[in-house]
């Protein structure tokens, strides 16, 4: 008999060495927009009989396999929720990962230190403003022209409340660029428990113009007759 006790608690060592805490969360992580509600269940794999508790091995312990719980309204970035388990042999705990979003207030595009029309050939910068969105280590900023995506920025930040972005784009526009619409956009990827599809916030776009300066080509015909054409934003031809 005493010989069996023994087995019995090598076995039951082994088991928490070799698999760990054997809390089991559903779901396994969350993704919660700010100012909304989740919930999440804690139960456990092993045969033996455990108290579960989310309020600390102190805390009000429930010899149940499983326990419930829902929060109505996330307001606090920094929410945290642990399960523990415990019993007369053994105490773990698991942290249920949780990830806080919001979506930006306004993404806003803008020229940097000009107004007006653009000058065939010249450089010039367009700049993105993407205000109070988290966390901006999820966050995507994307440029278009029209429809063709032109660059897009990443962050590494691990900041998790939100914060205000700014990046911005060289752009060199040639008469061909006359009246192309630029817009950028505010992607944040939350993973494959975020929302599908990822939620995006665009800029209104931003039209540009672009002044041509003038050039002239004379061709010499004969000794009397000349073609003057004259090159600006739109070809015009006047023959003398």
């Amino acid at each position: 008999y005493s010989f069996n006790k023994n087995v019995m608690l090598i076995v039951f060592c082994l088991f928490f060495t070799a698999n760990g805490c054997p809390i089991l969360l559903s779901p396994l992580d969350v993704v919660v927009e700010y100012g909304a509600s989740f919930s999440v269940n804690c139960s456990y794999s092993a045969t033996h009989q455990f108290g579960l508790s989310w309020d600390g091995f102190d805390g009000t312990v429930e010899e149940s396999e499983e326990i419930f719980r829902f929060v109505d309204k996330v307001t606090d970035w920094e929410t945290n929720l642990t399960c523990y388990m415990s019993s007369n042999e053994t105490q773990c705990s698991q942290d249920l990962p949780i990830t806080i979003y919001k979506t930006p207030d306004s993404v806003f595009i803008s020229t940097v230190n000009h107004r007006g029309p653009m000058t065939e050939g010249q450089q010039y910068e367009l700049q993105c403003d993407v205000h109070n969105v988290a966390p901006v280590q999820n966050l995507t900023v994307k440029w278009y022209k029209g429809q063709t995506l032109l660059h897009q920025t990443n962050f590494t930040d691990t900041i998790e409340t939100p914060v205000n972005e700014t990046v911005t784009l060289l752009i060199r526009p040639d008469r061909a660029d006359d009246g192309a619409e630029y817009w950028c956009e505010a992607e944040l990827d939350l993973g494959a428990e975020g929302p599908q599809p990822h939620p995006t916030n665009s800029s209104k776009p931003l039209s540009i113009a672009v002044y041509s300066p003038p050039y002239q080509k004379i061709v010499n015909f004969n000794s009397s007759i000349f073609l003057s054409i004259l090159y600006i934003a739109s070809i015009q031809i006047s023959v003398f």
